[in-house]
C-alpha cells in the first residue's frame, strides 16, 4: 500500500489569522533583537557572570528537538516500519526548522548578529564552539537532501541518507553537550553530558512529534490510527527511563566526589534552579509521564498520552535550564587552594532573571519557525491522506515491485 501525500488547502480564515499571529510574533522578536543590537545586551537579564541566558537555553532545547524529531523518520527509513512513512516528511521538515530555530536563538543572543560569519573565518579545532557551526550547517544540508529524496520518492536514496542523518544528528547533539561538558567548571564538566543530551533529545523530540501529529491530523480531519500513537508512547516511556538514569548517575557522581560535592549540593538544594530540577524535571517531567506511559490503564488512551508528552517537553526544557544557568550562578573555583583578594567579576553566588526583551526574542523565533512550518504544509506535499497500522498484506512495495506486479496481473 502506497502512502499518498498532499498539501493543506490553507484557504480558511483561521489559517490566515494563524499566519498573522505568527508574523506579529516574528516582528516582535526582530524588534527586541534590534533594540539589543543598538543599545546593548544589558537590556537582557544577562551579566558578565551570566553570559548565557534564555536564548542559549532555548537553542540547546531546539537542537534536541531537531535531533529527536528524526526518530520518527528513522523508524520508517532505517528500521523498515512502513506504517510510520506518513510521518517521515513532517519529521524531517521539523528537524530542519528546529535547527534553524536554534541558530536564530544563538544569533539573537550574540548582540552582534552582523558578525554571523565570523566563526567560519576563524576555525579553532580545539574549541567546541568553533566546531559546532560546521556540524549544524552540514546537518541542515543533510536534512534538505533527505527531504528532497522523500518528495521525489527515491527510496534507495532515502535508505542511504537516513542513517547518515541520524548519525550526524547524534554528532550534532554530542557536540552541543560537549560545549558544556568540556568546560572545566564544577557544574559543567562531565563526560556524561553528550550522551545525556542525546537521551533528552530523543524523549523531547518524540514527545513533541506526537503532539504535532495529533494536532495536524485533528485539524485537517485526516484518519489517524491511534495504535500508532500508542506505540510511539511506549517508545517515549523507554526514553524517559534512559534520561532519568543519566540524571541519577551524573548527580550521584557529583555528590560522591569531594571536589564537586559542594557544587552538587548547591545544584540540588541551592535555590530556584533546584525547584526547577525537582519539580520540573524529576516530578512533572519524568516520574508523572513515566507512570502514565507504563500504566496499562492509561498508556492506550490518547488524552493521557497527550498529557505525558506535554510534561516530557516541559521537563526537558527545565533540564536545559538547569544545565545552562546553575553552572554560571555557582561561583567558579578558578584558582584552587588560593584566595581571590579582588576581582572584576562579582564573587560568590549570583542570580539570573529572564528579561522582557529575551521573552520577545524567544517568541520571535517561535513566530518565524511556526510561520515557515505552516506555510511549508501549504506549499509542499507533506500531509498524508491517512496513517494506520499496516497488516502483513499491506506491506509497501517499491515502484519497480509495483510495475512487476502489474505485468504479472496482465499476463495472468
Amino acid at each position: 500500500m502506497e502512502t499518498d501525500f498532499e498539501t493543506i488547502e490553507g484557504k480558511s480564515t483561521q489559517f490566515s489569522v494563524l499566519l498573522a499571529i505568527l508574523a506579529v510574533l516574528a516582528l516582535a522578536g526582530l524588534y527586541a533583537t534590534y533594540r539589543m543590537y543598538v543599545e546593548g545586551i544589558y537590556l537582557s537579564g544577562m551579566t558578565n557572570r551570566i553570559p548565557w541566558g534564555l536564548q542559549v537555553i532555548l537553542a540547546v532545547f531546539y537542537i534536541g528537538l531537531s535531533a529527536g524529531s528524526l526518530v520518527i523518520s528513522s523508524l520508517y527509513a532505517i528500521f523498515g516500519k512502513k506504517e510510520y512513512k506518513p510521518f517521515a516528511r513532517i519529521s524531517v521538515f521539523l528537524a530542519f526548522l528546529f535547527l534553524v530555530a536554534a541558530l536564530l536563538s544563538i544569533i539573537s543572543d550574540w548582540g552582534r548578529p552582523d558578525r554571523i560569519f565570523e566563526p567560519f573565518y576563524h576555525l579553532n579545532p580545539l574549541s567546541m564552539l568553533s566546531i559546532n557551526p560546521f556540524l549544524y550547517n552540514v546537518y541542515m544540508l543533510i536534512c534538505l537532501v533527505y527531504l528532497w529524496a522523500m518528495f521525489k520518492e527515491k527510496e534507495k536514496l532515502v535508505k542511504i541518507i537516513a542513517p547518515i542523518a541520524v548519525i550526524w544528528a547524534i554528532g550534532v547533539h554530542s557536540g552541543t553537550g560537549a560545549i558544556f561538558g568540556f568546560v572545566p567548571r564544577e557544574l559543567y564538566q562531565s563526560a556524561l553530558l553528550p550522551p545525556s543530551f542525546i537521551a533528552a533529545a530523543l524523549s523531547s523530540g518524540t514527545a513533541l512529534m506526537i503532539l504535532v501529529l495529533l494536532l495536524l491530523f485533528k485539524v485537517t480531519r485526516r484518519p489517524l490510527d491511534e495504535n500508532l500513537v500508542v506505540r510511539l508512547g511506549k517508545l517515549l516511556a523507554i526514553f524517559i527511563v534512559i534520561v532519568m538514569y543519566f540524571v541519577f548517575v551524573e548527580n550521584a557522581y557529583r555528590l560522591y566526589m569531594p571536589v564537586s560535592h559542594e557544587a552538587g549540593m548547591y545544584f540540588l538544594f541551592g535555590g530556584f534552579h533546584s525547584w526547577v530540577f525537582w519539580g520540573g524535571l524529576i516530578i512533572l517531567g519524568s516520574i508523572v509521564p513515566a507512570v502514565i506511559l507504563f500504566n496499562p490503564a492509561t498508556v492506550k488512551r490518547i488524552p493521557w498520552i497527550v498529557v505525558s508528552c506535554v510534561l516530557v517537553v516541559f521537563g526537558v526544557l527545565c533540564e536545559r535550564y538547569i544545565i545552562v544557568i546553575p553552572g554560571q550562578t555557582h561561583a567558579p573555583d578558578l584558582f584552587p587552594n588560593m584566595v581571590v583578594v579582588s576581582s572584576a567579576l562579582a564573587e560568590g553566588y549570583v542570580s539570573y532573571s529572564i528579561s522582557f526583551y529575551e521573552v520577545l526574542q524567544a517568541l520571535g523565533v517561535v513566530g518565524i519557525i511556526g510561520f515557515a512550518f505552516v506555510l511549508g504544509l501549504k506549499l509542499f506535499k507533506m500531509m498524508p491522506t491517512e496513517a494506520k497500522v499496516l497488516k502483513e498484506s499491506d506491506s509497501v512495495k517499491s515502484p519497480s515491485e509495483e510495475k512487476e506486479l502489474e505485468k504479472q496481473t496482465v499476463a495472468s
